[in-house]
């Protein structure tokens, strides 16, 4: 028995380091057709300047890719004053990783969807309360952007949070983190259309990160059950 799960060990670390190592070449390789315009952004944002930074969407992706070490560096600094508490190391880094997931993969994409339009402050607010009638407007980008905004929530929420480790759960978590955005889009009068079918398709791309993070969350369930 020892001999076969020795065994079976190491294709699965192999597994993950090519994992890895593909994610690793896929953000290079996007951040590589991207560099023109995140570049244009480059010095208003190492200058601290809010107008052609932080209120870009060049200047936002380029300062969430330039805070990739940062969160690494949170995540190490957690899991390393848990182990040192005496959890196990899987917990540790899991529980770890979750945090600051959820974080650091939603806050920009919310940053994103509260920026004011050209007209913010100016022009009524518009609500669209028919479902599916926004939807085909969107666009393929609009409709892969509105499905990433709740999508870190979704898939490391429940691996954080036991009681979140549902579909419905993470469906109503999605709908509501939603429900909130589109409600400070009216609110504060920021030249956006508050759509249904934005809620629709944000609880969406929560709910698929979240089926794609099951298997880990889980088991992070069970080992809460269990404990």
């Amino acid at each position: 028995m020892n001999n076969n799960a020795s065994l079976s060990a190491p294709p699965s670390r192999t597994s993950r380091i090519v994992l890895i190592s593909l994610a690793i070449l896929g953000m290079a390789g996007a951040v590589f057709v991207v560099r023109r315009p995140l570049m244009m952004s480059a010095p208003r944002c190492v200058a601290g300047r809010w107008h052609g930074c932080f209120d870009t969407f060049n200047g936002v992706v380029l300062m969430t890719l330039v805070a990739v070490p940062l969160a690494a560096l949170v995540v190490w600094g957690l899991a390393r004053v848990r182990r040192a508490a005496g959890a196990g190391a899987v917990w540790a880094w899991r529980r770890s990783v979750a945090e600051v997931g959820m974080v650091y993969g939603t806050v920009p994409f919310v940053w994103l969807t509260m920026m004011p339009g050209g007209g913010a402050g100016s022009v009524p607010e518009r609500v669209s309360l028919v479902p599916l009638r926004d939807l085909v407007t969107m666009g393929p980008l609009g409709i892969i952007g509105n499905l990433l905004v709740f999508a870190a929530l979704g898939f490391f929420a429940p691996m954080r949070f036991a009681a979140l480790a549902s579909v419905p759960r993470i469906l109503a978590l999605g709908a509501g983190c939603s429900v909130l955005v589109e409600t400070a889009q009216y609110v504060l009068r920021l030249d956006r259309v508050s759509s249904v079918d934005d809620v629709l398709v944000n609880a969406a791309g929560a709910v698929l990160a979240g089926l794609a993070s099951r298997r880990w969350w889980r088991n992070t369930s069970a080992i809460c059950r269990a404990a």
